[in-house]
């Protein structure tokens, strides 16, 4: 979203004197402008607010939508859930049921270690009395050798099993779910950011996109003004600008009536005339450049809408 507060061009329609020091000018009620828009591009789905409509902070403003957005964070929680699962295999360890092949199979190459082993012996003895061959003998060593290996091989799988999963596998698992889920949350901002709601309080000044419409990032479907922080410019004369200081208080009428808005302070004064005068001034000319003078509405805001006319009345203290 982007924030910004655009001054309205107000116009002093009478400025002179209520008494001997008082300034009365005229200008409007200006809100502080929120344009609201989306960071990327999408497709205006429904825009529920119109111009002037009043609203509340957190109301939905507008919705959009992007083609690819479903099924990209469909994919992307399948990968949260395979991540997460292989997690807690790998945490879990192995199963009671892997546990007990893994025992069973140690005890067959157990015992195929000790048939063979005794095989080896025998043979050994038959040999010497020259009942068998050479290769027979050679053959059972062979066996004995065999048998011995795959003992050791089912005994390494089976501690390894009770050992249970390396910490750097499971660290590591842990990782890839980090990463899954940090990229489901990117999705899922990307889908908050879609539904545009009202961040104050405030008034609907303007109303700049419509169903079916493609917004790129940044551009702002609706513009929001705060209600909250009501405020009026009016212009000073040069020949008194001195008179007047930041926190200096005026009162506020509505034009051409009685009805009061209360108390404004001043908030600003331009350090610049708002009017650039032609090459050759005369004095009378200069005393006709005017500086852009900015108050806040302390009191009666509730009442005050923008683009009411008002007459500001200042009381300047006289300074150096």
């Amino acid at each position: 979203m982007k924030f910004g507060s655009t001054l309205g061009i107000l116009f002093v329609l009478g400025c002179g004197k209520v008494d001997d020091q008082a300034l009365v000018a005229r200008g409007s009620v200006e809100l502080p402008e929120i344009d609201l828009s989306v960071p990327t591009a999408a497709r205006v789905v429904a825009v529920r607010v119109d111009e002037g409509a009043v609203v509340a902070a957190g109301d939905t403003i507008a919705l959009l939508s992007q083609a690819d957005l479903p099924s990209s964070m469909a994919a992307q929680r399948a990968r949260v859930a395979m991540a997460g699962a292989n997690l807690r295999d790998l945490e879990a360890g192995a199963r009671p049921e892997e546990l007990k092949r893994a025992e069973a199979e140690l005890a067959a190459a157990v015992a195929e270690a000790e048939r063979t082993a005794a095989d080896l012996e025998r043979f050994k003895s038959l040999y010497a009395t020259e009942v068998i061959a050479k290769q027979q003998l050679d053959n059972a060593a062979t066996a004995t050798k065999i048998a011995a290996e795959r003992k050791r091989g089912a005994a390494e799988a089976l501690a390894v099993l009770r050992a249970g999963t390396r910490p750097d596998r499971v660290a590591m698992a842990r990782s890839e779910l980090a990463n899954a889920a940090a990229a489901l949350a990117m999705i899922e901002a990307r889908a908050t950011d879609l539904v545009i709601v009202a961040p104050v309080a405030g008034r609907i000044l303007t109303r700049q996109a419509e169903p079916g419409e493609f917004l790129a990032p940044g551009v702002p479907a609706v513009t929001v003004g705060e209600t909250a922080r009501p405020y009026v410019r009016v212009y000073v004369p040069a020949r008194r600008i001195a008179e007047i200081a930041l926190g200096d208080t005026a009162t506020v009428v509505v034009d051409g009536t009685e009805q009061s808005l209360g108390t404004a302070r001043i908030v600003a004064i331009n350090t610049k005339a708002e009017f650039t005068p032609r090459v050759a001034l005369t004095e009378e000319e200069r005393a006709d450049l005017m500086f852009g003078v900015k108050l806040d509405l302390i009191g009666g805001a509730g009442a005050a809408r923008p683009g009411l006319w008002v007459s500001v009345t200042l009381r300047p203290r006289r300074r150096p």
